[in-house]
């Protein structure tokens, strides 16, 4: 056999998509322990806080803290997991993990933020109005946002370091959980400068907690449920890997693409458009370049399927 018959080898991707993963992983992970740790620490002080002086925002503040705890766990645990490579079983890998336990933990923080809303509801309606908040009880809610923003910062520098958008994400979580702290802080400060009001302020403030936590419920609920029905990614990946393959030499145009993301990984379709007269050996090469290239800008990209076809201008 000619040495020009043979089956040309893979064009490997110039990048280490492998480490990619790794340091992903271990960002993922440095990042949420610290979450978990800051968190941990808060809940503790604002249980106390609870106990001294029985404030109910006080307590939707401690639980949603608490809850955040135990997601986080959670989702460490299927990041973990989510990050192991395609089996037999499993050809696609395992990134469904990740929205499949981020979508469990919104419904469940949904539950959380209905029974604090109902109960303090509740509360109002049948309690009197007249309680005395001490007046420090609001330092500790305004001590957890210092931190919490400390973290924010922290966590989105590095995901723009890293261009990980799951750590920006997190970052916004920890800037939403700041946000409850202020809320807490505000009315527990309300409380106990109007004591003739503090019962209905503070019951008030758990209401407005529960409705901060219902909210970013759904709003979770829906971004990892889209994500599990594969819907059409952002209008930027298709831009990202409609340039990453024209530039490889002999892709005229880019047709058709189909994204679909799964957790940390994401799989492309894509039609390339080269010139009628390009042999299929040369098609052949052209089409495992765009692969090598899309995987370089892209190093998530866990399979790329290239269509090739022959343009014509005015085809399309």
């Amino acid at each position: 056999m000619k040495e020009n018959d043979t089956f040309p080898d893979p064009i490997p991707a110039d990048c280490d998509a492998d480490g990619a993963r790794k340091q992903r992983l271990s960002d993922l992970t440095y990042i949420t322990l610290i979450g978990i740790w800051v968190r941990l620490t808060i809940v503790v002080v604002e249980a106390v806080g609870v106990l001294w002086s029985d404030s109910s925002a006080l307590f939707a503040d401690a639980v949603s803290s608490l809850f955040d705890v135990v997601s986080s766990i959670i989702l460490l645990a299927a990041i973990r997991f989510a990050a192991r490579p395609p089996d037999l079983e499993h050809p696609f890998g395992h990134g469904r993990v990740e929205p499949l336990a981020g979508f469990q933990l919104a419904l469940l923080l949904c539950g959380s933020g209905v029974w604090l809303g109902w109960s303090n509801a509740t509360a109002v309606a049948g309690s009197a109005s007249h309680r005395d908040i001490p007046g420090w009880t609001w330092l500790i809610p305004a001590a957890a946002t210092i931190a919490l923003m400390t973290v924010t910062w922290f966590i989105y520098q590095a995901g723009k370091r890293t261009r990980s958008s799951a750590l920006q994400a997190e970052s916004m979580h920890f800037l939403v959980d700041a946000l409850t702290s202020i809320v807490a802080a505000v009315a527990l400060l309300a409380a106990s400068l109007l004591p003739q009001y503090g019962a209905i302020l503070d019951h008030l403030g758990g209401i407005l907690l529960s409705l901060v936590m219902l909210g970013v419920g759904l709003q979770a609920a829906n971004e990892n449920l889209h994500q599990l029905l594969d819907r059409v990614p952002h209008d930027d990946d298709f831009e990202r890997v409609r340039l990453s393959a024209s530039k490889v030499e002999g892709v005229i145009d880019v047709e058709k693409m189909r994204i679909q993301h799964a957790g940390p990984d994401a799989h492309i379709n894509i039609d390339i458009e080269v010139a009628p007269e390009v042999t299929v050996a040369d098609g052949h090469k052209i089409a495992q370049k765009v692969r090598a290239q899309i995987q370089t800008d892209w190093p998530f990209v866990r399979e790329v399927v290239v269509h090739v076809e022959p343009y014509y201008p005015g085809d399309h």
